[in-house]
This record gives C-alpha cells, structure tokens and sequence, in this order.
C-alpha cells in the first residue's frame, strides 16, 4: 500500500508561499505581495538571500549539463517549483535533445503554472506528488510513461528536503528514490544551511525558519553531517558535499558564505 501522502495546500495569496519566495528571489514574476513582503523579511536578517537563490540555481543548471553528459536521458524532478530560465528540460534537451523530464510538485500555484507554461513541451510532464510519497511518485502512470525506471534515470531534490521535518525522516525518502533506480542512476541534491554562516548572519537563522513557519511549509536548516546522512545510498562525485557556488564553478568563485549544501551522487 502506497504513503499516505500530504494533502495538497490550498492556494490562498495572503499566505507566504515558498515557491512563489523561490520565484521572487529569482527575479520572476509569479508572486504575490505577500511573498515579496516575506523575502523582504530574510534579506533584513541576511542581505545574501537572493544570491543564494540564485547560486543555487546555476548549481541546478551545471549539475544537470553533467549529469547528461554522462549519458542519462531521463530527469526526475521532485518539488520542481516553478518554471523559470534554464529549467531542468531545457538544460537537459541542450546535451540530448531526447531526454525526457518530468516535474513533480503538490503545490497548485506550481502545478496550474507548469502546465500552462510546459504543456506543449516534448518529453515533458508536469505529475502531482509529494516528495513525502516516494512510491505514489514511482508508481505514478504520467511518471512511468515517460521514465522507464529500468534504465538510469536522475532524481532531482534540489532545495527540498529542508522543508520535510526531522520527523518525516529525509534520509528514508531519499533511499526510497535511491531503491528505486538502477546503477547508472544519479541523484542531483541540494539543502538549505546555516553552516559557515557569519555570526551576523548565523545568530538569524532561527528567525529565518520563524518566516517560514508563516509560509506554506516550514524549513529546518541542516548542516553538513545531517545531510550526509541523506545522501549515504549514492557515492558522491567530486568534489563531494559543498557549498553550491564550490560545486564545479566553470570559474573560480569565493563567497563569504552561501545558503546551500549540494551534491551530486551516482548510484553503484
């Protein structure tokens, strides 16, 4: 019997929302005032946060062209959010123009958004699910048409996880994905945190998590050997669990501090 999975959150535009806060930082448009309020509230404690958003971003972009160039043709992208520049399909479809992608969110601003936007896309879906469901997401009947899980497929749960509470167990959802795919599979991971954080910055954090307490999901920063228990089912490629702008910059990059753990892992 599949998880019992979260019940999808209603839309309501006077609640902070984290994919349309993701979206604001980016620079995009799909947001609301209360979202621009509720970001406004983070770079007041931390002037860094849209950088962050945004170096997490390209780390997104850089790992998927490498995950690609290694011969994966089929992305899994487990709380997608929304569509925005150089989204996974299309960073993708650049090294293969076959590689199929299927986006995954339990948001209905990201769900009615990505349709809209992706629906004509080639080997592209948009499928409701919550990463909390690993088997509902698995199993799912627009998943399986497009990914064929027994060949290598790429998982993607990029600035997720820190929204799924120590009580969720992250580290068992994770293996739930990693159980379900072959060797030759990759996982593309992100993770937000306070480590290395400046003391102007780190004494914040908690106020932070008390902006997304008043979001649609509430966030629990983790630092490095948390997270590394997560990633224990994949082996890591070089240069390991970093900060994101230290995951293969296509130059040398130095930021006093970045909001971001990420990795890239292969499954053996």
């Amino acid at each position: 019997m599949p998880e019992a999975s979260a019940p999808t959150p209603a839309l309501d535009p006077n609640v902070p929302n984290v994919a349309r806060m993701y979206d604001y930082m980016l620079g995009g448009k799909e947001n609301y005032a209360s979202d621009r309020a509720a970001v406004a509230k983070l770079i007041e404690m931390a002037p860094g946060v849209p950088v962050a958003a945004r170096l997490n971003r390209e780390f997104l972009g850089r790992a998927v062209r490498f995950v690609a160039s290694q011969g994966v043709s089929q992305f899994l992208d487990v709380g997608a959010g929304l569509p925005t520049q150089d989204s996974v399909h299309q960073v993708a479809q650049a090294v293969d123009p076959g590689a199929r992608v299927v986006y995954v969110d339990n948001d209905p601003v990201v769900l009615s958004h990505s349709r809209a936007l992706l629906g004509d896309s080639p080997n592209v879906a948009v499928v409701d699910g919550d990463v909390r469901d690993p088997a509902g997401i698995i199993g799912d009947p627009e998943v399986t048409a497009l990914i064929d899980f027994s060949r290598p497929v790429c998982v993607l749960l990029v600035a997720l996880l820190h929204f799924v509470a120590d009580a969720e167990d992250p580290a068992r959802l994770v293996a739930a994905f990693a159980g379900a795919v072959v060797p030759g599979s990759y996982l593309i991971f992100s993770h937000a945190t306070a480590d290395g954080a400046p003391p102007e910055v780190a004494v914040y954090s908690k106020d932070a998590e008390k902006v997304y307490d008043q979001a649609t999901s509430r966030v629990t920063m983790r630092g490095p050997e948390e997270v590394s228990v997560f990633l224990a089912p994949f082996t890591l490629v070089e240069p390991g669990l970093v900060h994101v702008s230290q995951w293969r910059p296509p130059v040398a990059v130095s930021y006093d501090f970045d909001a971001f753990l990420a990795a890239v892992g292969r499954r053996d």
